[in-house]
C-alpha cells in the first residue's frame, strides 16, 4: 500500500512540479517587469492622463522591444547597432558580461539555432565514448581535398550548459546519423543524461 502511494506521489510530483515552477517563473517575470517599468511609467501616466493600471508598462515595454527590432532589421539600424556594440565591448565589465548574455539570448530566441541540420553520434572525446553532436554543415571543399576525406562540421555542446562547446571537423564515415530532434538532444545534455531522448532511434 505504501509503495503504491509513494509511486502515485512521485508520478504526481513529476507532472505538478514542472508545471507549477513554469507558471511561477512566468508570473514572477511579468510581475518584476511590471513593477520595474511601472516605477518609470506610472508617474507619467498619472500626470498626463490621470490614471494608471497594472499591465500598461508591460504593453509599452513589449511595444518598445518590437520598435527596436523593427529599427534593427533595416540597414541603418544594423550599422548603428554594430557601431555601439563595438564601443560597448571595449568597456570594462561590459566586455565580460555583454557577450555572455548575448550568446544566451541568441541561443534561446534566435532562429539561427535551426541551422543545426541533424543530431549525430560520434566517438568523443576518445574512441569508445559517444557524444551527441549537431551537424552544422559540410566542411570547406579545400579542407576536404587537403585531408583527402569527406568531412562534416559538427558542434559538440558542453553539459549542462549547451550554449558553449566545441566545433570539430569529422569524417562523414565516422558519424552515426540519428532521428533524435535537436530539442531532445539539448534536454539530454542539460539534464546531464538523466532525461533520455524521447522515442530514441539511431
Amino acid at each position: 500500500m505504501l509503495g503504491k502511494i509513494k509511486r502515485y506521489f512521485i508520478s504526481g510530483l513529476v507532472i505538478f512540479l514542472p508545471l507549477t515552477l513554469t507558471v511561477y517563473l512566468f508570473v514572477w517575470i511579468v510581475t518584476f517587469a511590471d513593477n520595474f517599468l511601472g516605477k518609470l511609467i506610472e508617474p507619467y501616466f498619472l500626470r498626463q492622463f490621470g490614471f494608471y493600471f497594472r499591465g500598461v508598462s508591460i504593453i509599452i515595454g513589449v511595444s518598445f522591444i518590437i520598435l527596436i527590432g523593427f529599427l534593427a532589421t533595416n540597414l541603418f539600424g544594423r550599422r548603428l547597432h554594430a557601431f555601439f556594440e563595438k564601443i560597448l565591448i571595449k568597456i570594462p565589465f561590459f566586455r565580460q558580461v555583454y557577450p555572455a548574455f548575448k550568446e544566451i539570448v541568441l541561443f534561446l530566441f534566435s532562429r539561427e539555432k535551426l541551422a543545426f541540420k541533424q543530431v549525430v553520434l560520434l566517438e568523443y572525446p576518445r574512441k569508445g565514448l559517444y557524444a551527441f553532436g549537431f551537424l552544422t554543415n559540410d566542411t570547406n571543399s579545400k579542407i576536404r581535398e587537403a585531408v583527402g576525406e569527406e568531412l562534416c562540421n559538427v558542434f559538440i555542446p558542453s553539459a549542462p550548459g549547451p550554449i558553449t562547446g566545441y566545433v570539430v571537423m569529422v569524417p562523414k564515415k565516422d558519424l552515426i546519423f540519428t532521428k533524435v530532434s535537436v530539442e531532445e538532444a539539448i534536454k539530454f545534455n542539460v539534464s546531464g543524461g538523466v532525461v533520455n531522448p524521447y522515442l530514441y532511434e539511431v
